[in-house]
């Protein structure tokens, strides 16, 4: 037995011998033949390769009352508030928050056997998330990119989880290899004249259901942090009063399309292609408030997932603007 496999193998056993069995590290290395530092390691390996994965039941009553003012306020069919975790080592908290409760509600979906077809979009978030989703047996599913798997500079998008997802459900993945964005309205027709990216949208559209990000055109945002789009470009959205990317076409704060020139040179599926099908859209962290408000406004998502800062900074928006109105 390889090294790796030994490792993976004594992690699993020791794994299970602690959060199973309830036995001390102690208990273990006299069982297993090794020293208590050992199964420490063991222990924490497991942990961070995912071997073991923590599910709590329930989340806290303000998170609820969250869900449901958002829900309430924006018809959703759905509104999922992943707890805070103060404190966390993580750069990006919210993210991991989301990711937790998101994997196990992905998985939870993706059992329904009606759903034959899932069309993906992009981002850190969408790409945690399925990283954090239990396994599942599905190999009747479809997994599809609605937007450009790949970035100007033509590199692996590394948002791109039609990979990952294909091989969490053993269902077949469908990629369209084109970037998010071209570099003009040009090169744009170009990509979306061949027939094998005509063929893709289109099974793109038949989708049974669709889970997005919801991306902000902030220095935060992946548009920047990825160079998807130059500084110059991006001057250029806030100056036509874009404050949302959703699916590669950007929105102002109503939820309108825009009239930048960025949005002429999108390759993927238009939002507007999702609008009546059931599309669930996750966001992290209070710089989204904005951008998830206005993407809410469009009207097209039916059921949302942020972590509890971003939630509670989008309803005391909507209370505010009950207050102004009274």
């Amino acid at each position: 037995m390889k090294e790796a496999d030994w490792t993976t193998d004594m992690a699993i056993r020791a794994a299970w011998m602690s959060f199973v069995g309830g036995a001390t590290q102690g208990e273990i290395a006299s069982r297993l033949g090794i020293s208590n530092a050992k199964v420490h390691r063991l222990i924490a390996h497991a942990q961070k390769t995912g071997l073991v994965r923590f599910q709590i039941a329930g989340r806290p009553s303000e998170c609820l009352e969250i869900e449901a003012a958002l829900a309430a306020e924006h018809g959703l069919s759905s509104c999922l508030i992943a707890p805070e975790i103060a404190g966390a080592a993580d750069e990006e908290p919210e993210i991991r928050a989301i990711a937790s409760v998101a994997g196990p509600h992905l998985a939870n979906l993706l059992s329904n056997t009606a759903i034959r077809q899932l069309g993906v979009g992009m981002g850190r978030t969408l790409k945690a998330s399925v990283e954090l989703m239990p396994p599942i047996q599905r190999p009747d599913l479809s997994i599809v990119s609605i937007s450009g798997s790949l970035t100007r500079k033509l590199s692996a998008n590394p948002f791109d989880v039609v990979q990952q997802l294909a091989e969490g459900t053993g269902g077949e993945g469908y990629y369209l290899p084109v970037p998010y964005l071209a570099e003009s309205p040009g090169e744009r027709d170009m990509f979306l004249s061949q027939r094998s990216v005509q063929a893709l949208l289109e099974r793109a559209r038949a989708s049974d259901l669709f889970v997005i990000g919801i991306g902000s055109v902030g220095d935060d945002s992946h548009l920047i942090r990825r160079d998807l789009i130059s500084r110059e470009e991006q001057a250029d959205l806030i100056r036509s009063g874009a404050v949302c990317d959703l699916m590669g076409r950007f929105i102002d704060a109503e939820g309108r399309l825009v009239e930048a020139r960025l949005g002429d040179k999108a390759v993927g599926l238009p939002f507007e292609a999702v609008r009546g099908a059931r599309v669930v859209a996750l966001a992290g962290g209070v710089s989204k408030v904005e951008a998830t408000r206005a993407a809410l406004r469009a009207g097209l998502i039916t059921d949302l997932i942020v972590d509890e800062g971003l939630g509670r900074a989008l309803a005391a928006s909507a209370q505010a603007r009950t207050v102004r109105s009274a």
